[in-house]
C-alpha cells in the first residue's frame, strides 16, 4: 500500500483481509448500534488514524505508545464484536468505520479522545 492512501482506502481494502470473507447479511436485519459500540468504533478508527500517522513518522503520533499491532488487533475484535451483535456485514461495518475516521480526520479529534481510547485498549487486555 502506499503511503499516501486515504484512511477510507485503508479500511476498505484491510478489512475484509483482516476479517475474512463470510456471508452478507442483510442491512434491514441489523440492531442499532449500542453506545460501547459506538465508542469502540470511535476509538478503532482513531487508532488506526494514530498508526498510520506514526508509520508516517508524525511527531504528534508519535507521542503516543505504539498502535500499529495492538490497535489492529483492537480493530479486528471491535469490528466482529459490531457485526456480531448488530448482524451488519463486513462491508457495513467498514463504512461506520470510515465514516468515524473521516469525521476525527476532520475534526483532529483523535488526540482529544486518545487517552479515555487508550484505557479502553488496556480494559480490553491489548
Amino acid at each position: 500500500m502506499g503511503r499516501n492512501m486515504t484512511i477510507r482506502t485503508i479500511l476498505l481494502v484491510c478489512l475484509p483481509a483482516l476479517l475474512g470473507s463470510g456471508p452478507a447479511l442483510s442491512q434491514s436485519a441489523s440492531k442499532p448500534l449500542s453506545e460501547n459500540a459506538r465508542t469502540s468504533l470511535r476509538c478503532a478508527a482513531a487508532f488506526a488514524i494514530v498508526a498510520n500517522d506514526q508509520a508516517k513518522g508524525n511527531r504528534k503520533a508519535l507521542g503516543w505508545p505504539p498502535l500499529a499491532k495492538r490497535g489492529r488487533e483492537f480493530f479486528v475484535r471491535v469490528s466482529a464484536q459490531v457485526m456480531d451483535e448488530t448482524g451488519q456485514n463486513h462491508d457495513a461495518v467498514a463504512q461506520l468505520l470510515t465514516a468515524e475516521a473521516l469525521k476525527l480526520r476532520k475534526q483532529n479529534g483523535s488526540d482529544q479522545i486518545m487517552p479515555g481510547c487508550l484505557q479502553l485498549l488496556d480494559a480490553a487486555g491489548l
